[in-house]
């Protein structure tokens, strides 16, 4: 942490903040919080001017090259599973879905439109480069290969592409955010919609949070929905099998054939 003494001087005091990478930290200083994360996306600039992440206070630049970044740190909480339900959540992701200023700011960091054929070529390199073979997965890859025309959506979007329960910050003035932007995409909104309705969403009120979120549930919505929560199943495995995690993995092929199921008898 010498690099945030040198930065902000001594009289502050640093706490990492956790995350995977080490390199979020939080500081205080005379009752001042803040949240210090170095080389974060400058897409953070847009996101705290539409109020979706907290506030960014500043940017610098090392000497280095890297670039901090500090916001305010919120008191709050993450949410639970139960949270996902609320209307805010669907609020808060149509909001998203609606800006033309993040489809804006994402070209110009080079972003291009994410296709479901892209998602599936990934795939498929993906399972070849670990040399790794199994029924299932061939039905998975087949299944959505064969329905790349019937999902195709022209609709782009920013889509945050992780909406797992604690990436949302529900701050005590009962705003709520949405953090941890790194994965962020350009594409079809069922790639959000899809993961969040169905891990967290009981699928008799699917149709109710999507009036809240603003669009009738379709039979092609459902599908597109499903397509890509395969896809991101298939991602998972992707991963349980580079880690060599045989409970995950195996967890997650059960998760695949039910998936498959459920898809397959919708035709």
């Amino acid at each position: 942490m010498n690099w945030l003494g040198q930065l902000l001087g001594s009289e502050w005091e640093l706490f990492p903040a956790g995350g995977a990478t080490g390199d979020a930290f939080l500081a205080k200083h005379n009752g001042q919080k803040l949240f210090l994360k170095r080389n974060s996306s400058p897409f953070l600039a847009v996101l705290s001017a539409e109020g979706i992440v907290p506030k960014l206070v500043w940017t610098k630049r090392m000497e280095n090259g890297d670039v901090i970044t500090a916001q305010h740190w919120l008191s709050g909480r993450e949410l639970k599973p139960k949270d996902m339900e609320g209307k805010q959540v669907a609020e808060l992701l149509k909001k998203i879905h609606s800006s033309k200023e993040l489809v804006d700011m994402l070209k110009r960091l080079g972003k291009n439109p994410l296709t479901p054929d892209a998602v599936v070529e990934q795939l498929k390199y993906n399972f070849t480069y670990l040399r790794y073979s199994h029924p299932l997965l061939e039905r998975a890859l087949r299944y959505l290969e064969g329905h790349i025309e019937q999902i195709r959506h022209s609709e782009k979007v920013v889509c945050h592409s992780d909406l797992n329960h604690n990436n949302w910050l529900l701050a005590d003035n009962d705003q709520l955010y949405l953090i941890d932007w790194d994965g962020a995409v350009i594409a079809d909104p069922a790639i959000d919609l899809g993961p969040l309705l169905y891990h967290y969403i009981a699928e008799s009120e699917w149709r109710n949070w999507l009036l809240q979120y603003g669009v009738e549930l379709t039979s092609v919505l459902r599908l597109r929905m499903l397509w890509y929560v395969l896809a991101d199943t298939l991602s998972n495995l992707f991963w349980a099998v580079s880690k060599e995690n045989e409970n995950e993995l195996h967890q997650t092929l059960k998760k695949v054939e039910t998936l498959l199921i459920k898809l397959e008898s919708q035709e």
